[in-house]
């Protein structure tokens, strides 16, 4: 079975600055340079919103990352899994069992501004960066992709994804990714 019935994606947890580097710093070093196409994020069409348990996805001129964050420290970092265009639209559930909540979601490219704004712009920079305030979150580690007139931060939203743009907040380490 798939998370949340995403075809072909299957989440690999991850915890703290190090692991997270080791298992993906080279391939995330390897988007520096190039363009971000598109930015999908999962979309609940029953209240119209983003569903922010899914993951962010991020293609590069066809080479996409696929981010996710649940818990308070778990991130999952998968590559090129999920095809936005080929399920285009799902249900995650069953509309027939009155005790089971069924999500009907599609892929969005569309619904934030600040991240159409960013399309086209080429990645100058990533940065890991780990969370050092006084609570439960501390020691969660966010991924910043930096570009010339922005930056979009997928960080962990307490159990869900969160978006953040422009500078990160001052809890923050920032630990570069370059070549």
């Amino acid at each position: 079975m798939a998370y949340f019935d995403i075809e072909g994606y299957q989440p690999q947890w991850l915890s703290g600055r190090r692991e997270i580097a080791d298992a993906h710093g080279r391939r995330l070093q390897a988007l520096l340079g190039r363009r971000l196409t598109r930015a999908w994020l999962a979309w609940d069409r029953d209240d119209d919103q983003w569903f922010a348990d899914g993951p962010v996805l991020l293609d590069f001129d066809g080479e996409q990352v696929e981010l996710n964050h649940q818990k308070f420290d778990d991130l999952s970092i998968t590559w090129n899994t999920v095809d936005p265009i080929e399920q285009a639209t799902w249900s995650n559930g069953d509309d027939d069992d009155p005790d089971v909540h069924t999500f009907h979601l599609s892929w969005r490219h569309d619904t934030r501004p600040e991240l159409v704004a960013l399309e086209g712009q080429q990645l100058q920079a990533i940065e890991l960066l780990e969370w050092a305030g006084r609570n439960v979150a501390d020691g969660m580690v966010a991924v910043s992709f930096i570009f010339a007139d922005d930056r979009v931060t997928i960080s962990n939203g307490m159990d869900e994804n969160e978006l953040e743009f422009g500078a990160p907040l001052a809890e923050y380490r920032s630990h570069q990714l370059d070549n």
